[in-house]
């Protein structure tokens, strides 16, 4: 009995120390915790608030602390299913809407709204239509940015309370109505085609400018060209009339500027109905052979 005694002895003493030993790695595991980078715990002691786990090892108090789910500290993109939104116009567009924002505050996030997704949703989609509403679809089609700028600001003011900081709201899509897009359409191929005749009447103008240019300058070249052959033609008369001039006056006309003096006379001497005897001197007639010889190299007879 007595070896029966301390075997039973023994063994209650090993499951005592086991259930210490379970115990303490079960203290152990309530009371170390480690939070990721860019993520941050919400400690509650008895229920309250009780402090913010940053990332690394933390101890916690068992039984007496409760860590709540982490929450992501990164920049966040979150894309809001399609709106319906009444322009100013009473036309309904579908917009599609995404938010980028950032938890900078895990203790507001946590306690100064139920779901913080969920309300920057509503929030979005109410600050989107109240901004639209005050626009026509034209406006709303072309000033995305101002849309952009004013939900932003919007929300920033009003997500600031609870813990996050809206930095960026973009519209994916505008889209109208099926007829409206169809009317767009039509309306932007008329005014490509519009601009296309205008090109075309633009091209023909230019060429008809560009050819009646060159028209002219050839006119232009082609008048410069008889003038200056008119002046040149009238230096040469006023030459040979300026060299016989002098040769009369100077005394001294050689036989063949005689000649040619006389074949100027001879139409005006054969003007007239009556009949003339015309005599040519001697003098005359060696000067016509030589100007013969002149033009026709010595090979021809003189003219008599």
């Amino acid at each position: 009995m007595t070896d029966a005694g301390q075997i039973f002895g023994q063994l209650i003493l090993i499951i005592l120390i086991a259930i210490v030993a379970i115990f303490v790695l079960v203290i152990l595991f309530r009371s170390i915790r480690i939070i990721p980078q860019a993520n941050a715990g919400i400690v509650e002691r008895l229920g309250k608030y009780h402090k913010t786990l940053m990332p690394g090892l933390n101890l916690l108090v068992p039984f007496i602390d409760r860590l709540r789910p982490l929450i992501d500290m990164r920049e966040q993109v979150v894309s809001f299913p399609p709106q319906p939104v009444i322009t100013e116009d009473n036309l309904v567009v579908s917009i599609d809407t995404v938010v980028y924002f950032q938890v900078t505050d895990a203790r507001a996030a946590t306690y100064e709204i139920a779901n913080y997704l969920g309300a920057v949703e509503q929030l979005t989609t109410t600050t989107l239509r109240n901004v639209v509403g005050g626009l026509n679809l034209e406006e709303a089609l072309t000033s995305r940015d101002n849309i952009n700028g004013q939900l932003r600001v919007v929300l920033d003011e009003a997500t600031g309370k609870w813990g996050i900081r809206v930095s960026r709201v973009e519209l994916k899509a505008i889209d109208p109505p099926v007829s409206i897009q169809d009317s767009m359409e039509k309306q932007m191929r008329a005014e490509r085609d519009r601009r296309a005749a205008i090109l075309t009447a633009e091209g023909l103008k230019q060429s008809e400018i560009l050819q009646a240019e060159g028209a002219r300058q050839a006119e232009i070249l082609r008048a410069e060209g008889d003038a200056k052959a008119q002046v040149l033609r009238a230096q040469g008369e006023a030459e040979a009339i300026t060299t016989v001039f002098n040769a009369i006056h100077t005394g001294d006309p050689d036989s063949k500027l005689l000649a040619y003096q006389y074949l100027q006379t001879l139409p005006k001497l054969a003007e007239g109905e009556s009949n003339k005897l015309w005599i040519i001197p001697s003098e005359l007639t060696e000067a016509l052979k030589g100007i013969s010889e002149g033009f026709f190299g010595g090979k021809g007879p003189a003219p008599k």
